[in-house]
């Protein structure tokens, strides 16, 4: 079995978990346990993380989403809807046919740069993904822990975005002689960094409930303009991602 193979029965098993709720936790372990191996097996197979294409980093960004909804649910005894994740598995399941044979690293991405730098960031999308889906849900239900664990997700996040973006800027140094060179992506990871930024400065001078999820939701929308968007309409020094 290849690693494509078991991102589609990972698939499967979180489509079932989803489907029967509370009931399918043992699908979404099944399904988390898969995903883990494909990984893993794809990292094997190329050589490198998985993180050089659309198809790869799809695939770790649903990863590291599951992994922090799980960590918030344990901890905070919150169920959180899993489908913004499930989504992004699919997506990367139907690109698979395009972009799952493995192609050697551009040279800008030879680097042990790639796994921090790449890591951390998507890390931090997927705190932030959380705190999406958290404000969300706090629109409906409108319960007070929600707004709380948002905000300490967007927290989180926000410090591993700076360290993100710190990462990039040295790697950038090192691949193409300057830290910082106004490149699309680079100008929407600040744009983004800024608007939770905002949200963490109106959070501290008393921005609470409906305020603060707007904020949080207008961010996420940020992160996935800086994620997909600039890929497809702004291609720059990071079109290989």
């Amino acid at each position: 079995m290849n690693s494509h193979s078991l991102f589609i029965v990972a698939l499967v098993f979180y489509g079932i978990s989803i489907l029967f709720g509370r009931r399918g936790r043992s699908s979404f372990f099944l399904g988390l346990i898969a995903h883990s191996g494909g990984l893993v097996l794809r990292t094997v197979e190329a050589g490198h993380p998985p993180f050089t294409n659309l198809y790869e980093t799809l695939l770790f960004f649903s990863w590291s989403i599951l992994i922090v909804y799980l960590f918030v649910e344990l901890k905070y005894r919150t169920r959180v809807f899993c489908g913004l994740a499930f989504l992004l598995l699919l997506s990367a399941s139907l690109l698979g046919n395009k972009y799952k044979e493995i192609t050697p690293l551009v040279p800008a991405l030879q680097s042990y740069w790639l796994f921090f730098h790449v890591a951390i960031c998507f890390l931090a999308y997927a705190a932030f993904a959380l705190s999406f889906s958290l404000s969300l849900t706090y629109l409906f239900r409108q319960e007070a822990v929600l707004d709380e664990i948002a905000y300490k997700s967007i927290a989180i996040g926000f410090v591993l975005l700076t360290l993100g973006i710190i990462t990039g800027a040295v790697w950038a140094q090192y691949a193409w002689g300057s830290y910082w060179s106004w490149d699309p992506k680079e100008t929407w990871a600040l744009i983004t960094w800024l608007i939770y930024a905002l949200y963490l400065h109106l959070r501290a001078i008393g921005w609470r409930n409906k305020r603060s999820a707007y904020l949080s939701i207008i961010g996420f929308f940020a992160v996935i303009f800086t994620y997909l968007g600039v890929n497809f309409l702004l291609p720059g020094l990071h079109s290989y991602m």
